[in-house]
């Protein structure tokens, strides 16, 4: 696997407490990054995972918030700073959704839905970047869907692909907003992930993806020398085709 030399920097990833983003923060950390286990309401496993991560030999911070409330997000970004320092690397992890028809959805799930995957990278990259900008470097990766460019969607679990699509195209607004700052925002999208709730009967190549495929695609826009690298969206789905008959 791809291991960027992140020593001396600092990784936030959110939503990192268990799941996708548990993993990846590990990872981050074996490449030697100082990390923030961020958390909104799993206080425990945070900690344990906190205590996972210190044994790679990095510091460690834990923090709680809300990431669609930009007093929450504030706050948990001035923790991260007062322990760790300036946040280098930005992994937009969280993304709920909501796997029933639409018309059965009540208006606060789907707002839920929308707020917990676009603000959520919104605020949390806004957050980011004046720290990125003072020092003239950043790396902030966003977790997509397989085929969101692609414009699927499906009247179950609507607002999740229409939330993914917008975290795409804030995606390359970002990246083409920072081009000039020594930073850049790219994306991950996975398909089928090995924690998830539902396998379908048809996985390409056999298998969901695995953590350490998603790791090295995130690692791979950490690398010192993919810094032109920006406004790039990485399908992590072993060549998953939607509209295949």
């Amino acid at each position: 696997m791809i291991e960027p030399d992140l020593s001396e920097r600092v990784a936030l990833v959110t939503g990192s407490s268990k799941g996708v983003g548990r993993e990846l923060l590990l990872s981050l950390a074996d490449c030697g990054a100082d990390v923030a286990v961020h958390y909104r309401s799993s206080d425990e496993q945070a900690q344990a995972v906190a205590d996972v991560a210190r044994e790679r030999g990095v510091d460690v911070t834990v923090v709680q918030g809300d990431v669609t409330d930009p007093d929450d997000v504030d706050a948990l970004f001035s923790a991260v700073e007062a322990d760790l320092g300036t946040v280098d690397v930005l992994v937009n992890n969280v993304g709920p959704f909501a796997p029933k028809h639409w018309e059965e959805l009540s208006v606060e799930e789907w707002n839920a839905v929308l707020l917990g995957n676009v603000n959520s990278t919104y605020l949390a990259s806004r957050r980011a970047l004046d720290g990125m900008r003072e020092q003239s470097f950043g790396r902030i990766v966003n977790v997509g869907y397989a085929s969101a460019e692609k414009g699927l969607v499906a009247p179950k679990n609507a607002p999740y692909f229409i939330a993914k699509a917008g975290v795409l195209a804030f995606t390359r607004m970002l990246a083409a907003d920072t081009q000039d700052d020594g930073i850049t925002v790219n994306a991950v999208s996975p398909y089928v992930v090995e924690n998830s709730d539902v396998f379908p009967d048809d996985l390409p190549r056999g298998r969901p993806a695995e953590f350490d495929d998603l790791s090295q695609a995130v690692r791979f826009f950490l690398e010192e020398s993919s810094g032109y690298l920006s406004g790039v969206n990485v399908e992590v789905d072993g060549g998953w085709l939607p509209e295949k008959v």
